[in-house]
């Protein structure tokens, strides 16, 4: 995916230098420029266009920087800027967005699931065309595609997931389950589909 053409020291730097504080927050780029590739192509899975990307992107190092004071040393800085911009995506949906996602989150408290590393999903995901794959996956709701993308693209913990994501960690492994499945149900689909055609016509022609 496109990067930001300011890239990432120089986003830091206009961040800093549009935040009230006079002066950056110390140790806070050194934190947070590793990770300015990460968060700008979760931000374009999420919300499907560069432009509005880089705008979440630009957003969340902004009010990342102004909170950084709150951010304790030591603890998962990663999975806490992570946490900013997945709020700021959803402080941009509909208020019908919001209400569904936390209405599904409320009915996913059951059961565990048991999630493997390595699983027929994951295997066709890295078969198919990557089209056929990134279809799949932008076809799927946002809390699924958004744990999906945080296992399978940034390869978080289960642990580093639910702190983003602010969910428990049963639930993000439901999450996992279900995502893996709707998007392998999805390329079988889509494989089949032209099986079918190509049947179709060899019946037809006789």
């Amino acid at each position: 995916m496109r990067r930001i053409g300011l890239g990432s020291r120089g986003m830091i730097q206009f961040v800093a230098s549009r935040s009230q504080d006079d002066q950056p927050s110390s140790g806070f780029e050194e934190l947070a420029m590793p990770l300015f590739n990460a968060l700008y192509n979760f931000a374009c899975w999420l919300v499907h266009d560069s432009s509005d990307a880089e705008d979440l992107v630009q957003e969340t190092y902004l009010k990342a920087l102004r909170s950084f004071a709150s951010f304790q040393s030591g603890t998962n800085f990663r999975a806490w800027i992570f946490r900013i911009l997945r709020n700021n995506f959803l402080s941009s949906c509909s208020k019908l967005e919001r209400r569904m996602t936390v209405a599904m989150d409320s009915e996913e408290d059951g059961p565990e699931l048991a999630v493997d590393t390595e699983t027929p999903e994951t295997i066709l995901m890295n078969r198919f065309n990557s089209q056929l794959v990134q279809r799949a996956i932008d076809d799927l709701p946002v809390h699924y595609r958004e744990a999906l993308l945080l296992s399978e693209v940034e390869e978080m913990s289960y642990q580093e997931i639910g702190e983003v994501l602010s969910i428990p960690i049963g639930t993000v492994m439901s999450r996992l389950s279900r995502a893996r499945k709707s998007v392998r149900e999805s390329l079988l689909s889509a494989s089949a589909a032209p099986l079918t055609r190509d049947l179709s016509h060899h019946v037809e022609a006789h």
